[in-house]
């Protein structure tokens, strides 16, 4: 039993967990109030999404992802098949 307890301490040890990251994209195309309902909708269906703001007044998305499982490509990407080109805002 000890044995088994020390190899799964020493398999946890070595896991590394993904970091959630944070990015600002840019929709500038957003000229109504139902606009930022569909970009948020576009964006939470990417995989890896954790959670989405959108900012009809900055006409900005924050969103926070999983990057193994999401990267800023596919949400520039959700967002330009919705309808609502988006661009990274560099911080």
């Amino acid at each position: 039993m000890k044995k088994i307890i020390a190899f799964l301490a020493l398999i946890l040890s070595n896991t590394v967990w993904a970091e959630p990251q944070t990015v600002m994209l840019s929709v500038p195309s957003m000229y109504c109030a139902m606009c930022p309902i569909t970009v948020r909708k576009a964006l939470e269906n990417v995989n890896g999404v954790n959670d989405v703001e959108v900012s009809y007044a900055s006409k900005q998305a924050v969103i926070q992802y999983d990057d193994e499982k999401a990267n800023i490509k596919a949400l520039i990407e959700a967002t330009t098949q919705a309808g609502y080109p988006s661009q990274l805002v560099e911080r």
